[in-house]
């Protein structure tokens, strides 16, 4: 790529930063900083707002206003848990934010099959690489998860640390994020590595990136949403609670290909007989 082209890049990136810095921090705070460490606050303030925002009002949602028809009353969450898992999810947030930054980074210099826009390749490619690249993620995903299960100094030094909210009572949007740094970081590689892989627009991948934060929050509320192939709260509530099952993300597909999907209605059905 030339640099006429790559300069679209970096334009976008630094008019992402004058849209949240400039609204929430005084200039002298933040335009002496490099534009890569630019680009981390602005992903380390935008994600804590997307964080706090999502879970707040989806915490607020199920358990007050819709309380007991979503959640049963034993099974919401006390604050003391939510307490646990925003501080350990704040503890995380600033390692969190260098993924979306380098890969930014990387996009900036070339080092990827980014593309700018929609146009430079045509509306039926954009589809048909956004698809290949939600593949890629996905598979990635699930065997990042999975590995961080079976190889046990990762689950004991890593992905335990997740684990800890293992029942209905422990578990709330708000855990969506409640990892170790580096475990988080290693479930987001996937998004990293598709750049190398698949022509990605780079708008969609940013969105992406903070989609993650929405779905991990939803997945983490206990509420079988019953659409199917999703990979929903029904089924990750399994996971905390089988250890065995459901490593997936966005979909069920691969935990039926690779013989680890549990069904949360087939589940109910025995607890039943």
């Amino acid at each position: 790529m030339g640099e006429e082209y790559l300069q679209q890049f970096l334009d976008e990136t630094t008019w992402y930063n004058s849209i949240v810095l400039e609204y929430l921090l005084p200039t002298k705070l933040w335009s002496p900083l490099p534009h890569f460490f630019q680009s981390w606050l602005r992903n380390y303030i935008a994600g804590t707002l997307l964080y706090f925002i999502s879970s707040f009002l989806w915490c607020f949602y199920i358990y007050y206003l819709k309380r007991n028809v979503y959640v049963p009353n034993d099974a919401i969450p006390t604050n003391k848990a939510i307490l646990l898992q925003i501080y350990v999810a704040m503890k995380a947030m600033p390692w969190y934010c260098a993924l979306p930054s380098f890969s930014e980074y990387m996009v900036e210099n070339g080092w990827t099959k980014c593309y700018a826009r929609i146009s430079d390749v045509g509306w039926l490619p954009y589809v048909v690489y956004l698809f290949i690249y939600l593949v890629v993620v996905e598979f990635g995903i699930y065997w990042m998860h999975r590995e961080l299960h079976d190889i046990k100094p990762l689950y004991k030094y890593l992905h335990a640390t997740h684990h800890i909210y293992n029942k209905q009572n422990t578990l709330s949007p708000f855990a969506g994020l409640a990892f170790h740094p580096l475990d988080g970081i290693l479930q987001a590689v996937p998004h990293v590595t598709a750049l190398y892989i698949v022509p990605t627009h780079f708008t969609t991948h940013i969105g992406l990136l903070f989609l993650e934060a929405i779905w991990t929050a939803n997945i983490h509320d206990c509420i079988h949403g019953k659409i199917w192939p999703v990979m929903g709260a029904g089924y990750h509530t399994i996971h905390h609670t089988t250890y065995r099952h459901n490593y997936g993300h966005y979909t069920i597909w691969m935990d039926w290909m690779h013989g680890t999907l549990r069904d949360p209605i087939d589940d109910a059905v025995k607890k039943v007989m």
